[in-house]
């Protein structure tokens, strides 16, 4: 029986997503945090869409975690032809200043977390020929970001690994999407280490910001940025010097400091 493997899952866009892939009738292994919310997702969705959805609890930003989250599927016998590797969070602030530890949990998650989970998953899917893994990244995977200068490095990490991937994998019935929004309504923010934060009127809903992921990623897509005015602003950084482009952002982050 074929799942899909979401992490990230108790919030804004995993949330999204986990209500899509219930829609089209997949089987979800949903993992995040906080088990009212994750509890209470897998129970409403597996009685509206009629699926199995299983609440794995978890800080995937803490060692050995992706291990365990492995071998529990092993132990159950879960087919994953679907990974979705979504939890993240940001921190905010001038980099002599933001708190060591939460940059390097930050760092673990996007970095470390992600590739294993590729690295572990992956195996299966080649052997059944079939797989599709979508990363999320950001807008910021395409800048240096001042401010938020470890996450942007981290969400590049990110964009790159998933191109190369997809690359590489070509062929082989597998597919690699990198989601990269920008400004989206979630609740991914409450985690920021500061005090202002820059607001994003523009900024996309989480549903649909889902939508978009799960099309591309169905569709095999390499690498999706939603939103037109995302899109413009990704194309026009290509041409602009990169002083230009930390330069603007830096004015953009700092605004409301």
């Amino acid at each position: 029986m074929s799942y899909a493997l979401i992490t990230g899952a108790s919030s804004g866009i995993g949330y999204e997503l986990a209500k899509i892939f219930a829609m089209h009738g997949h089987n979800l292994v949903l993992v995040a945090r906080r088990k009212d919310k994750l509890d209470r997702l897998a129970g409403e969705l597996e009685q509206k869409c009629r699926v199995k959805a299983h609440a794995y609890i978890s800080d995937l930003s803490r060692p050995d975690s992706v291990h365990e989250l492995h071998s529990w599927v092993k132990k159950n016998d879960l087919c994953i032809d679907f990974l979705v590797n979504n939890a993240g969070f940001v921190v905010y602030g001038s980099f002599s200043g933001t708190p060591w530890e939460d940059e390097q949990r930050m760092m673990h998650l996007h970095m470390d977390t992600t590739t294993l989970m590729i690295k572990l998953f992956l195996p299966g899917m080649l052997k059944r020929t079939y797989g599709k893994i979508l990363n999320v990244g950001s807008t910021g995977s395409f800048v240096p970001g001042p401010y938020i200068a470890v996450y942007c490095a981290t969400k590049s990490y990110i964009l790159s690994l998933s191109e190369a991937l997809a690359e590489e994998l070509k062929g082989s019935g597998v597919t690699v999407t990198a989601l990269c929004p920008g400004g989206t309504k979630t609740e991914f923010e409450s985690r920021a280490v500061r005090k202002n934060k820059p607001t994003e009127p523009w900024g996309m809903e989480a549903g649909k910001v889902a939508r978009i992921a799960y099309r591309a990623m169905i569709k095999g897509k390499r690498v999706v940025i939603p939103g037109l005015q995302n899109r413009i602003q990704v194309f026009a950084i290509r041409f602009l010097p990169r002083a230009l482009v930390s330069g603007w952002i830096k004015r953009r982050m700092s605004a409301n400091r």
